[in-house]
């Protein structure tokens, strides 16, 4: 009774109007909650405001602004969060990259509605594997817990945005392991990222601005000249 009084909330990513709508329909009428949108950056903006909520994502491969996979890669730095890859390509090897890209499951077009209800209702019945959001990093004064997204110091809870959050956390999965600037840019804004390297540098400086600013306590983000960026607390 409690699970039919829940309902799951659906982010369905489709370029297709006329398949948008109809599979819209359908869902709602499963009882879920149902998200859209119809192009990967729309999609993305979504699922990172309204990620607490959403249970399961649809995804079509082919999308414009930025494709399935790039979605699913850059949803992976941020989230667990189940994945079905929805598309007209069936070849192997693009199965093979959904899956390796951490898609969930893979449903190829055309498709029998009860198929996807059937897959959803098995994904959405496993229990989540938090992998890095069980854990709890620390380093000196500095604590981020990511299944709670808290970051604190001195006792002092620390407000970041999305995409400084995503820096922190790489830094802190390898403390003492120097980052190229490159190495950050495809771990937080993904291998396709067209804009200037030199963003890496300005959240560094956002970074250090929050988590470096407190009185008495060590300066943990640290600049390897020539090389790139660490965290760690041996000065």
């Amino acid at each position: 009774m409690e699970e039919l009084l829940m309902k799951k909330t659906v982010l369905l990513v489709e370029d297709e109007q006329g398949l948008l709508d109809s599979l819209k329909k359908e869902l709602q009428f499963e009882n879920y909650q149902v998200l859209t949108a119809m192009d990967g950056l729309t999609a993305l903006k979504l699922f990172l405001a309204k990620q607490e909520v959403i249970d399961l994502i649809i995804l079509d491969w082919m999308l414009p602004k930025l494709d399935g996979l790039g979605v699913l890669r850059r949803l992976r730095h941020a989230s667990d969060v189940p994945v079905i890859m929805l598309t007209a390509r069936d070849y192997t090897g693009d199965k093979v990259a959904g899956l390796r890209g951490g898609a969930d499951d893979y449903v190829t077009k055309p498709f029998d509605i009860e198929e996807l209800l059937a897959r959803m209702k098995a994904i959405l019945r496993r229990p989540r594997q938090l992998n890095t959001h069980s854990q709890l990093f620390k380093l000196d004064d500095l604590t981020l817990d990511v299944g709670k997204r808290r970051i604190m110091r001195q006792g002092k809870n620390i407000q970041l945005t999305q995409r400084e959050y995503q820096l922190l956390l790489e830094m802190f999965k390898t403390v003492g392991k120097v980052f190229t600037r490159n190495e950050l840019l495809d771990l937080v804004w993904g291998t396709d990222f067209e804009g200037d390297p030199n963003i890496v540098d300005v959240y560094i400086r956002y970074l250090r601005n929050k988590i470096d600013h407190f009185p008495n306590s060590k300066k943990l983000i640290q600049t390897v000249r020539g090389v790139g960026y660490m965290l760690s607390d041996q000065v």
